[in-house]
């Protein structure tokens, strides 16, 4: 193996990198376009959901339950309306995706038997959505119950005994405000380098076929792990580039919380960066064309980071079989290492599965992109 030989291929790769703006296209402005529209876009907490209210009553008692819900935070009264048709039409129309409904008794029940009734209906088209709803609008409730609980007690001398009574006090580690950005964020960068990084390299072998340049480089005393070498290092340092940009986006930019070693963060991008282009160059390989090359890239890609990685769905909720075939995938690896990382301050001992795993893929796939580049133009 040259030295010289593996340098003198990296700048002309580099060179054709530079002359090419496609590649600077998807080497540049892809990470940034991919932060911020899945950073932003890409959400499991709801905010403002929207509410219709139907209060028959109109008293005292019921407008405090309604001020409950809009000072939650987590809803926001769009209309108030005066008829039960009314709130068909309104969820029928999308004007609000849920209905609070007060019926005229309410102050009346909750005066006689410290119980009112309250109805809520939802729009359960988006059942990740409703879910999520239904749950805030529990919370909600159970304020206001505990709050009307205590002033009926209070009203009628009835002091609480306090027997029976379950004190509970939730503990919430690594993530204590329960954002979910902290857990997409990480995600999100495992799919952009997953993405870019087999996108740039799938065009490598495959353009020299296009513009004829095949028949120089096998004419010349490169040996095949020298051309994968040769090739691979210019965009191992734009891969670099570009992790380097999108974790202290995740850190300073998104606000995640970074509480781990950044030597092992820095070790184990490098390693997944590594994985990637090498699938990237294998693809290359095999598929001549740079549309075919760069369309397969994508394939093996994005959905198996999008979709069995853990990015977006636990692995753990997953169908058997899915969950082995998700050991297949790449990008499963970095995600967990992402995470714990960031959020759990984890060491390389902690991760010592995930990074065997990384390792494997790794030696896996550059010895089949090694044997499968064969100096031949048959």
């Amino acid at each position: 193996m040259s030295l010289r030989r593996i340098l003198a291929l990296a700048f002309k790769e580099m060179l054709q990198v530079w002359r090419d703006p496609r590649s600077l296209a998807i080497a540049l402005l892809m990470p940034l376009m991919q932060m911020v529209m899945l950073g932003y876009g890409v959400s499991l907490d709801i905010r403002h959901v929207p509410l219709c209210v139907f209060d028959q009553e109109n008293s005292q008692a019921s407008r405090a339950v309604v001020e409950r819900f809009v000072a939650s935070g987590w809803f926001a009264i769009t209309a108030a309306l005066d008829s039960n048709r009314a709130v068909s039409r309104a969820m029928d129309r999308a004007s609000c995706i849920g209905a609070v409904v007060i019926p005229a008794d309410f102050s009346r029940q909750l005066a006689s038997t410290g119980t009112g009734p309250l109805q809520i209906v939802f729009d359960a088209t988006d059942t990740n959505t409703t879910n999520i709803a239904m749950g805030y609008a529990q919370g909600v409730v159970a304020l206001v119950t505990a709050d009307l609980d205590a002033r009926w007690t209070a009203a009628r001398g009835i002091r609480p005994s306090g027997v029976g009574v379950v004190d509970l006090e939730p503990e919430v580690w690594f993530n204590e405000g329960l954002e979910s950005r902290y857990f997409i964020i990480p995600g999100v960068v495992a799919v952009i380098l997953a993405l870019v990084g087999a996108q740039l390299t799938s065009l490598t072998v495959a353009r020299e076929w296009e513009r004829g340049t095949m028949e120089q480089l096998v004419s010349t005393p490169v040996t095949p792990f020298e051309v994968m070498a040769g090739k691979l290092l210019p965009y191992f340092l734009i891969g670099v580039i570009d992790a380097a940009f999108c974790l202290l986006a995740a850190i300073y930019w998104f606000g995640v919380p970074f509480r781990g070693s950044a030597g092992t963060l820095l070790l184990t991008t490098a390693l997944f960066i590594v994985v990637v282009l090498a699938i990237g160059y294998l693809i290359s390989v095999r598929v001549r064309s740079q549309l075919g090359a760069s369309q397969v890239a994508l394939l093996v890609t994005m959905l198996p980071t999008t979709l069995l990685s853990g990015y977006t769905f636990p692995i753990d909720q997953m169908p058997a079989p899915i969950r082995f075939l998700s050991l297949l995938v790449y990008p499963r690896y970095f995600v967990t290492i992402l995470r714990a990382v960031f959020l759990k301050g984890s060491g390389l001992v902690e991760l010592i599965g995930p990074v065997l795993g990384l390792v494997l893929y790794a030696v896996v796939v550059l010895w089949l992109a090694a044997r499968a580049f064969r100096k031949r133009l048959d």
